[in-house]
């Protein structure tokens, strides 16, 4: 068996061999123009031949063999790098250059580790500690080098991809070999033969892969890595070499000898675990080496389609989850420029700007007035960011470091002012914390900085103008309240005018008198209650509901007015319906007192109540000048619309806000120069209790009625 597969592995070499040759003289010959970075990877096939052939021809544990090994490696590192490097876009790879000459520089000390095996008269120990250096650092060249492989095509342009992706698909296949091929050997502790075998076939597959990538069609290979993946590389190759480095300096140690030489290799693993300890939670270390990797791997600083879902979801976060938007407002902004901290200015009462938010900035003391107005007017002309730092060391371009508070300069955290324009309008400035990383602001920087503003500033624009709506909602219906008082007030004034100039002729009169105490008490009362109505009015759905009996309602209704001798109760049937009371009185005493200005001196008006089965009603009706429709339709119950003169226009509009908000309806019904009937339905007492118990029913939530 082992004769079969000595002869299958000298046939792979050849025949690999002779395929890196020739294939390396086709690229040299400018036949495979579509391949990316031919020269590098055609010397590198090159390498790989004159490996393959000394293997075939001497065997592996040949110096030379060892020599050419490491050099295939090394070649194939600088034919990643060129794949990077394509286009002469070598000065935006800065941070690739340093992470292939560190694989390049352990490479080269593979075969020292190899001769200085055979080559020392080295221990048992001392010879295992060697093999377990090499096949570590075997480990960490294959890893890197794949990390690499991997941002090369995850990095470029989709129209880059299919171009990278055979080329990559080879340096993949050569690398994941290499580093199946040392892990085993690492975990069993010797040599696999079976892989040993079969790595005489991986110049074929190489092979084979770059002849299929160089008959595609060429496209440009822009380096753009995803910032994500860049990070994590770099964290993943800084944690590799650091347990690489680990390994080799506790191997180093074994060679002291003795019990002394386990202590020192105890104290060394415990002190590089708390030195990694401290190190990964660092925020400044994590920020700087972002920060690195964004200034030398990618063309822009900001990923803009990160940022802007960032940015928005900051913004739109839930209300029940989130802070107030002021604080949301800093927040999205400072995440930008990686802030720990941040202020939000807003113009106060005296057009001063005014501390409105704080995030993550509790300790700086900020003074009551904050900017003055001549800040804010420099600001709305010229619509600059300010470093402070600038200021601070006499780089004054704006002329501005006269103009800014003391405590600006004094709190060293305070690093930039980012004012917000609304349509060139001073809606607020953003006060930023220093970064871990202190830099200066560039033009992209200010670029993002006022796009976001303009946003922020629209977000608290609109914020103010709901806030002002609000305000003024609030103090249209504090108005509405006191134009339903004035209104009850003239009622009242009517009412006891109306009174007066009975008296005159009826004042002899027992009944009269009689009738003129209780509506002169019912008066009194009424305007003892109109201040307590007053916080009722747009509330009045809260009030608990009564039954009310329909048949003494309207009687009394018709003594209540101050002119009884007009009001003809034409009919009075039995019906109990549910309503407010109090706001029923007042609805039908409007609705009376209308039907009495409408219509002529001495007119009768007409109250009744009925039922229809569901609903009791009361009827109004008086012969006066009557409504067209046109004004029933558009202008009797709008508030401040009447057809009187001096009339406030509020009567119906209140009537009918009364009746709906105890559940029932008011209808009208009138003809010009015929009268107008007003038309109240309420439903009955025995029907509401009946939905009630319907709707508890329904409702499982609700406790079921004893």
């Amino acid at each position: 068996m082992g004769t079969w597969w000595d002869l299958l592995g000298l046939s792979a070499y050849l025949l690999g061999a002779i395929s890196c040759a020739a294939f390396a003289l086709w690229v040299m010959g400018g036949k495979a123009k579509s391949l990316p970075a031919g020269g590098a990877i055609a010397a590198a096939l090159m390498i790989t031949a004159i490996w393959a052939l000394t293997i075939a021809a001497v065997g592996a544990d040949h110096p030379f063999a060892i020599i050419t090994y490491s050099g295939s490696h090394l070649a194939w590192l600088w034919a990643l790098y060129r794949l990077f490097a394509k286009d002469g876009r070598h000065h935006s790879l800065a941070p690739i250059r340093p992470v292939v000459a560190v694989l390049a520089l352990i490479e080269l000390v593979q075969p020292v580790l190899a001769f200085s095996v055979p080559y020392y008269d080295l221990s048992a120990q001392a010879r295992a500690s060697v093999i377990i250096t090499a096949i570590s650092l075997r480990l960490l060249t294959s890893a890197g080098a794949l990390v690499l492989v991997h941002n090369l095509f995850v990095g470029a342009a989709k129209t880059a991809q299919p171009i990278l992706r055979w080329p990559a698909a080879a340096l993949a296949a050569f690398w994941l070999f290499e580093l199946n091929y040392a892990a085993s050997a690492y975990i069993t502790g010797e040599l696999p033969d079976l892989l040993g075998a079969l790595r005489s076939f991986l110049p074929l597959a190489m092979v084979f892969l770059l002849a299929i990538g160089s008959t595609g069609e060429r496209a440009a290979t822009p380096l753009r890595p995803s910032r994500s993946v860049a990070f994590q590389t770099a964290s993943i190759l800084l944690i590799g070499g650091y347990l690489a480095a680990m390994a080799v300096i506790g191997n180093a140690l074994s060679f002291i000898g003795g019990d002394f030489a386990r202590i020192v290799q105890v104290l060394f693993v415990v002190a590089a675990s708390a030195i990694a300890l401290l190190a990964i939670p660092s925020k400044k270390l994590r920020s700087t080496l972002r920060v690195n990797l964004v200034k030398h791997l990618f063309q822009h600083r900001y990923d803009y389609r990160a940022e802007w879902l960032r940015f928005n979801q900051t913004l739109s976060r839930p209300a029940q989850d989130a802070a107030p938007l002021p604080e949301r407002v800093v927040q999205a902004m400072a995440d930008i420029t990686d802030s720990p901290a941040g202020l939000l200015l807003m113009p106060g009462g005296q057009d001063d700007l005014e501390l409105a938010a704080r995030w993550q900035w509790p300790t700086i003391e900020v003074p009551d007035m904050v900017l003055a107005t001549t800040v804010q007017s420099l600001f709305e002309r010229q619509q600059f960011i300010i470093e402070i730092d600038d200021l601070r060391e006499g780089r004054d371009v704006n002329d501005m470091a006269d103009l800014l508070p003391d405590w600006l300069y004094e709190d060293r955290r305070v690093w930039a002012l980012v004012p917000l324009l609304h349509f060139e309008r001073l809606v607020g400035v953003i006060v930023l914390a220093r970064p871990n990383v202190v830099r200066k602001l560039d033009w992209e920087d200010f670029d993002l900085l006022r796009l976001a503003a303009q946003q922020l500033a629209s977000y608290l624009a609109e914020q103010t103008g709901q806030e002002a709506l609000m305000e003024a909602s609030r103090f249209d219906e504090f108005n509405r309240r006191i134009a339903f008082v004035m209104h009850d007030i003239k009622n009242l004034a009517s009412q006891l005018s109306l009174l007066a100039s009975n008296a005159e002729k009826h004042s002899e009169k027992p009944e009269f008198r009689a009738d003129m105490l209780v509506t002169l008490q019912n008066s009194s009362e009424k305007l003892n209650t109109l201040l307590a109505r007053l916080g009722r009015y747009g509330a009045s759905g809260s009030d608990e509901k009564q039954p009310v009996q329909l048949s003494k309602f309207v009687w009394e209704m018709a003594k209540r007015t101050g002119d009884g001798d007009r009001i003809s109760v034409i009919q009075a049937d039995e019906a109990r319906v549910v309503a407010h009371r109090e706001g029923l009185e007042q609805a039908v005493l409007h609705l009376l007192q209308n039907a009495i200005d409408a219509s002529a001196d001495e007119e009768p008006i007409f109250l009744s109540s009925s039922t229809d089965g569901l609903n009791g009603i009361i009827e109004i009706s008086d012969n006066g000048a009557g409504m067209t429709a046109e004004f029933i339709r558009n202008g009797l119950f709008k508030p401040f619309v009447s057809s009187k003169q001096g009339g406030f226009g509020i009567g119906a509009f209140e009537a009918r806000e009364l009746i709906s908000a105890m559940g029932g309806r008011l209808e009208v019904d009138s003809r010009e120069g015929l009268g107008t009937r007003f038309t109240l339905r309420l439903p009955l007492a025995a029907a509401a209790e009946l939905l009630e118990q319907n709707s508890l029913t329904d409702d499982p939530s609700k406790p079921e009625a004893a």
